[in-house]
């Protein structure tokens, strides 16, 4: 007797589309095959419907502990999965930070039965804890270290040559980097107009962007350490990355891919504010021809929702962030659907790629004996973002109002079904992901 059954899925299995059934078993891939005869305590009937390995979002921040009125584990997770999105890496940027081995076993401890998805934490760098970096190799849940080269708060900025070059020298993990210049940032400080958002790029430009993330490839290749840059978002990083791949890997997010500036400033104000922010057509054309030529490796959401009364306050007191694990998956599809790229680049970008990168066990692929996670998708259905259907506490969308072709209309996760056509069921069961 199965567990579980999908079946009649075209199912995404060895780089192709395959008309098949799978069965569960235990929370594993235990049959790939025509399950006609076999019995199952439940069945999914996935006709016309594409079956993914489940898809990971690799940058989140779900606000626990401290920002708990913004988002909180539970309901970041909520809006994972409605999302399509079965494991997430969780930043560690939180009040206390996740920089130091009792932050992060509370992380994990406030996580346990609260969480619809998988998860992972980052653990934060500071210019002190080397020490604790150096430790990190069998530390459970922990998907990699965070590194703010710009842009933080509490103690989480590593912006010194120096001390950056100590973070990459003391872990064994990759280093995944916020690639802002913090000296440019401060130089350029006096020119953002008090009520105007169209000054936010203008301050964080490009050069602060493409400084620092030279720097940091410049010392993760001295050191022979890997590093991964989040939300690249210029023509000039782009171009250098892609010369520079191997241990140097990259993300673009869904928002970058999709606004532009000044139109989306012009439309959402300061919703539309986030660190390094959203530039004009030039660098969005870039980061369009990094994706179709498979240079950058992951998409990332980098949801960071923040409460609409501190949105609507006067630029630049506003914060910087969007919310955007709910509508990855939508957003990326319709661009799918609109020939900007194939579904097996989406699937290797939130997939294949996140596993390979930092080492997830039993993810990424329909294979046997691998974890029962998937996000079944139809590519037909179109669906509408609207801000009061956003299962984040902040409860608003930088794309509602948008309709979207292509959306999850189910998410599994080890082995049971916890989103169906956009009803969330069952109790919260994730757990921490496993690495290598």
């Amino acid at each position: 007797m199965l567990d579980l059954i999908i079946k009649n899925g075209s199912c995404f299995i060895e780089g192709n589309l395959v008309k098949t059934d799978i069965g569960i078993t235990k929370n594993k891939i235990s049959h790939i095959g025509n399950l006609e005869n076999e019995n199952s305590n439940k069945i999914y009937d996935a006709e016309n419907l594409i079956v993914l390995p489940g898809c990971l979002d690799t940058q989140v921040h779900f606000r626990e502990p401290g920002s708990t009125d913004a988002e909180d584990l539970n309901s970041g997770s909520r809006a994972a999965i409605v999302g399509g999105i079965t494991g997430v890496f969780e930043m560690p940027n939180t009040n206390p930070p996740t920089s130091n081995k009792k932050e992060f076993q509370n992380k994990l401890n406030l996580a346990k039965n609260r969480m619809y998805c998988n998860y992972a934490f980052y653990f934060g760098a500071t210019p002190e804890n080397q020490e604790e970096l150096a430790d990190l190799k069998s530390l459970e849940g922990c998907c990699g270290v965070k590194l703010f080269a710009g842009s933080s708060t509490g103690n989480l900025l590593v912006h010194k040559e120096e001390d950056i070059e100590k973070v990459f020298a003391s872990t064994s993990k990759i280093v995944s980097v916020h690639s802002e210049d913090e000296e440019i940032l401060n130089q350029r400080k006096k020119l953002r107009e008090k009520g105007n958002v169209l000054t936010h790029p203008i301050w964080r430009n490009e050069e602060s962007a493409i400084s620092s993330t030279r720097r940091i490839v410049k010392i993760a290749l001295r050191l022979n350490k890997k590093a991964h840059i989040l939300h690249v978002t210029t023509k000039e990083e782009v171009d250098f990355l892609s010369q520079n791949k191997g241990n140097i890997t990259f993300e673009i997010t869904p928002q970058h891919l999709t606004l532009t500036s000044p139109e989306c400033y012009e439309k959402l104000g300061t919703f539309a504010q986030m660190n390094p922010p959203i530039r004009d057509k030039s660098h969005y054309d870039r980061l369009w021809y990094a994706v179709r030529n498979n240079y950058n490796d992951t998409i990332g959401s980098d949801h960071a929702p923040h409460l609409k009364e501190n949105k609507l306050k006067d630029y630049p007191e506003t914060p910087s962030g969007m919310p955007g694990v709910q509508t990855l998956m939508p957003v990326m599809l319709n661009h799918i659907n609109e020939g900007r790229l194939k579904l097996e680049q989406l699937i290797k970008l939130l997939c294949e790629n996140p596993v390979k990168i930092f080492g997830i066990k039993n993810k990424g692929y329909i294979k046997k004996d691998y974890d029962a996670d998937f996000t079944i998708i139809d590519m037909n259905k179109v669906i509408e973002i609207k801000n009061e259907k956003i299962e984040s506490k902040c409860g608003w969308s930088p794309f509602n109002g948008h309709k979207f072709k292509g959306t999850p209309v189910a998410t599994i996760v080890n082995g049971k079904i916890k989103m169906k056509d956009g009803v969330i069921l069952g109790d919260p069961e994730g757990a921490p992901l496993q690495f290598d």
